[in-house]
């Protein structure tokens, strides 16, 4: 007891000290602030839902960014046969197709199955994967127990990476295998993944799954709403079973057709389309974002 005492005494008279190295004045912060521009995706659809506000001629004027913002994290979440997986290895083709370092990491099926898929990804774009096949580099977390398992061994070997090759883009597919059995550690190991993505200026995509008990078009996703709470913004892929009339006519489908949705849940670095697009997967696997449900009439 008089051990336990002393340790009390002991943090009592210890004073806080303030961290100096995490003070800044706006234009300290500015100094080190990243131009916001807009990154190309590669899927048709989504990077005209992306803009930013411009004074222009006195006026305030939606300017689209034509991609998603850059330095971003965006979480791509929603049940499975969604299409996330088809969406984060389409964007790394395009990205990769146009000259720039993309880190793949596989949480779920080993890499060469994964670059399997991502050649096919290719081909459906019309694109000659052995042009750039290195430009994509795969950390196969799917296989190795060590890194999936260990935050910090699998940011060491992301740091390589990214030093070793130069690479501007990552993709996580998916972060929820990393936190498996162990949700309640989920919001601490996002908050990692998200401060290291800062830090080495990545423009990221965390790949994540929800439960089915979840809402189809929430941001929820497994482990709570740790993921969407966290990164800079959310993109909610959904499905729907039309089994009524009032379904039928609302999404103007057959009864016992299947619907495809897609919705930007918030974004913190730049506007965006806030309605529920239809969304298609093609027969050769690529994701296209469509027309809103309504129309185009009501514009942004």
């Amino acid at each position: 007891m008089a051990d336990e005492h002393r340790e009390e005494s002991q943090e009592e008279q210890r004073k806080p000290e303030p961290d100096l190295t995490a003070v800044f004045t706006g234009s300290q912060a500015l100094e080190k602030a990243p131009e916001i521009y807009g990154v190309p995706t590669g899927i048709e659809g989504l990077d005209d839902l992306f803009f930013i506000v411009k004074p222009v001629k006195k006026k305030l004027e939606k300017v689209s960014l034509k991609g998603i913002p850059a330095y971003s994290v965006m979480n791509l979440t929603g049940v499975s046969d969604t299409g996330k997986s088809l969406m984060a290895e389409q964007f790394t083709v395009f990205r990769a197709s146009q000259g720039d370092k993309v880190a793949f990491i596989t949480v779920e099926s080993p890499a060469n199955f994964v670059v399997a898929s991502l050649k096919l990804r290719a081909a459906a774009m019309g694109l000659n994967f052995d042009d750039f096949q290195d430009n994509i580099i795969l950390i196969d977390a799917a296989s190795s127990t060590r890194i999936r398992e260990n935050v910090p061994d699998l940011l060491a070997t992301l740091a390589y990476v990214i030093k070793t090759y130069k690479v501007k883009f990552t993709v996580i597919d998916s972060v929820t295998g990393l936190f498996e059995n162990k949700e309640m550690l989920a919001r601490a190991i996002v908050r990692r993944l998200f401060n290291f993505m800062k830090k080495w200026y990545q423009t990221a995509i965390f790949v994540s799954q929800k439960r089915s008990g979840h809402e189809e078009l929430t941001a929820e996703a497994a482990g709570g709403y740790a993921v969407g709470h966290i990164v800079d913004g959310t993109m909610v892929l959904a499905k729907e079973l039309i089994d009524s009339p009032y379904k039928a006519k609302m999404y103007k489908k057959e009864i016992g057709d299947i619907v495809r949705l897609f919705r930007i849940d918030g974004c913190r670095m730049s506007g965006h389309d806030t309605r529920t697009h239809f969304l298609e997967i093609t027969e050769t696997g690529l994701v296209k974002i469509k027309e809103p449900i309504g129309g185009i009439k009501n514009g942004y």
